[in-house]
């Protein structure tokens, strides 16, 4: 009997363990309540975060800090009421990283970084005081505050098979934009901003697959004109090719995490190399 016990015990482990090595089924807490979003919709202003304790000295309120809200029981608030804080933000280098780039961020709409969820601890008639439950970044004065809405997170693929020669296919096309923070690079788990979204029937657990043209006018980095094919001193080809008569190279791809009217909130879930703002993405 305990040989049996054990036996079974065994298997229990191994089948733990298994499941732990398979990695997680979707992505995190983190992954959709920190990761932002690009949006023509504008949010009401109407809800703010005014201050918090200690704010003789304190300017900034991160997870565990209590802070106020200029909503109170006047206005419907009630203890255990949730709110997620956001900060419309801009990128203040202002530096154009490939040609299309300011264009394509003014058609997407305005960027929102998500600052965390706000937890009401106690009302007053026409302020309230909550808990900073959860924090991505610090929060300050004037940070808008919205009522909390649930994220649902999407299912990773499942065996997923990735094709690093998979064929044109015809679905549409978009770039990477930019990422979160106003970065120019990209790996696993970073989050970029796709310019294609709701509008152009792209749904939350779609996934992209973003790979770069060899040989274009418009390089993301540095690349002496045609190098793709030659250059002095390190051969070249008989002939010339232009980046539509090369294969295309495959960086990665990610799924959708958010989306708006005319773009998409992406977590990269596979890179074989850096992924550079810039790069091309298409509907899997």
């Amino acid at each position: 009997m305990r040989a049996r016990i054990g036996y079974l015990g065994l298997a229990v482990l191994a089948a733990g363990i298994a499941t732990a090595q398979q990695g997680p089924k979707g992505p995190g807490t983190s992954d959709m309540y920190c990761s932002g979003i690009v949006t023509p919709e504008r949010l009401p202003y109407d809800t703010y975060l005014i201050s918090g304790e200690q704010s003789n000295y304190k300017i900034v309120f991160a997870q565990g800090d209590l802070a106020y809200i200029n909503k109170g029981s006047n206005d419907g608030v009630k203890v255990g009421d949730e709110f997620q804080v956001v900060r419309p933000v801009k990128d203040k280098l202002i530096i154009k990283w490939f040609s299309w780039q300011p264009s394509l961020l003014r058609a997407m709409g305005q960027t929102y970084a998500d600052l965390g969820r706000l937890r009401v601890v106690n009302v007053h008639s026409k302020v309230s005081i909550a808990e900073v439950a959860f924090s991505c970044e610090y929060m300050q004065r004037g940070d808008v505050v919205r009522p909390f809405a649930e994220r649902p997170a999407p299912l990773f693929k499942e065996n997923a098979t990735f094709d690093r020669f998979a064929p044109v296919n015809g679905k549409p096309l978009a770039m990477v934009v930019t990422t979160k923070n106003f970065g120019q690079l990209a790996g696993t788990n970073t989050i970029v901003y796709v310019n294609l979204g709701s509008a152009q029937g792209v749904k939350v657990g779609d996934y992209f697959r973003i790979f770069r043209y060899q040989g274009t006018h418009n390089e993301t980095i540095f690349q002496t004109y045609g190098m793709a094919y030659k250059l002095y001193g390190f051969g070249s080809a008989p002939q010339r090719y232009k980046w539509d008569d090369l294969p295309r190279e495959i960086l990665g791809e990610g799924i959708v995490l958010r989306i708006s009217p005319n773009s998409s909130t992406v977590m990269i879930t596979l890179s074989q190399r850096n992924i550079y703002v810039g790069d091309y993405v298409e509907l899997e």
